[in-house]
């Protein structure tokens, strides 16, 4: 076992941005401004009436950014529910004509447990080595699928684990051939990803503002016009009544500020993280035993690395006592300590899928937080393969 070391650093390193990123400036000044905003968005008088305003600003706010109309909006809890209504709405929606459904194998849980839930009619599209899902699987299972005609398909536009992006808009053709929806997850792109929803020609497409520096506990799923999905549970036939539930508006507010300020520092951002994350690459690479798990095209904020003979686990103790704080996979399996589910769908062996380490970057990350992380990198292998497994 390893030992803590009692002596911390002054300064934490946040490297956990695809788990969640801090609250960043605009969505506090949002929240803060907002607070004692009283009225439900469904009321009639005026404290009713002003609330409903806000909410659709920022609904209308959040749709500019997104290349989508304010109507094709849908208020959710988060990312997880958002993909959880695609996934399951179209699974009602298609469960009589068109009863397939083709994902990727390395989906977030919300989207994978489809086919814990709904058995053979999911099929998994298999993945390269380099973390890029296999176009000719893809479009096999979408043409000759066991369960007949497919009626959704749903790939991941960037991997939370290890970064790659997908050619979202040529899979949606494909789909759209065979007679399918498309739905895609683009939580991790937005905010270091150009995302547009009108340009990517899916049907359905899943946000969360806490990804971006907004609050925890708001998401979204964008549903283009013309797409009917069942109720997603009882209610008030709120969110065009797809999502019952009074809507919450400060959380909505504190959401389209954190994405109106992400949007005006995307570019500049991604720049900067993908100059850190070539640096942390550099310097893993010189540690023996190294590799980096999945390959370009690739983003800016996500950076995986896999250490022969060490633990994931034990090398991210080792640099959460140095107060650097990273992941082994997605925060979504907390708790669940296993090899990586993305890892084994690239072909990794058991072994090498317990073995990689999640930095994700975004807009706190420094120069000065990458160097401690670089400095500190080579101790905390060396210690981590010294535990006996």
């Amino acid at each position: 076992m390893i030992k803590s070391d009692r002596k911390l650093p002054a300064e934490p390193v946040y490297l956990d941005h695809a788990a969640t990123s801090p609250l960043r400036p605009a969505s506090r000044a949002a929240l803060a401004a907002v607070a004692d905003l009283v009225g439900n968005p469904a009321a009639l008088h005026g404290a009713g009436r002003a609330a409903r305003a806000l909410l659709e600003d920022s609904r209308e706010e959040l749709a500019a950014l997104l290349g989508a109309h304010p109507d094709e909006v849908v208020f959710t809890s988060g990312g997880s529910e958002a993909d959880a209504i695609a996934v399951l709405g179209s699974a009602r929606r298609w469960a009589d004509q068109r009863p397939g459904m083709v994902i990727s194998g390395f989906e977030h849980p919300a989207v994978q447990s489809s086919q814990t839930v709904l058995g053979p009619r999911v099929q998994a599209a298999g993945l390269d080595e380099s973390g890029h899902v296999l176009h000719d699987d893809l479009t096999r299972l979408l043409t000759e699928h066991p369960s007949g005609a497919v009626g959704l398909a749903s790939v991941m536009l960037i991997n939370n684990e290890v970064g790659t992006i997908q050619p979202i808009a040529r899979f949606a053709e494909v789909a759209h051939r065979a007679g399918a929806w498309f739905h895609t997850d683009a939580v991790q792109a937005f905010g270091h990803h150009p995302v547009n929803f009108a340009d990517l020609g899916v049907e359905l497409l899943s946000i969360s503002a806490h990804k971006i520096g907004g609050p925890v506990g708001v998401g979204a799923l964008l549903v283009r016009r013309g797409i009917q999905l069942p109720p997603h549970g009882l209610g008030g036939n709120q969110e065009g009544g797809i999502r019952s539930g009074t809507q919450s508006v400060l959380l909505a507010a504190g959401f389209a500020a954190a994405a109106r300020e992400m949007a005006e520092q995307r570019d500049t951002q991604s720049a900067r993280l993908a100059g850190f994350k070539q640096q942390l690459v550099s310097a893993a690479r010189r540690i023996p035993g190294a590799c980096v798990n999945g390959a370009g095209p690739a983003s800016p904020a996500i950076v995986n690395l896999g250490f022969a003979g060490a633990s994931a686990d034990d090398v991210m103790f080792v640099l959460d006592q140095q107060q650097i704080w990273c992941s082994t996979g997605s925060a979504c399996r907390a708790g669940v300590h296993g090899p990586s589910e993305v890892l084994l769908a690239m072909g990794r062996d058991d072994r090498a899928a317990r073995e990689g380490v999640r930095f994700s970057l975004g807009w706190t990350t420094t120069q000065a937080g990458i160097d401690r992380l670089i400095a500190e990198l080579p101790g905390a292998v060396t210690r981590a393969r010294r535990v006996p497994h």
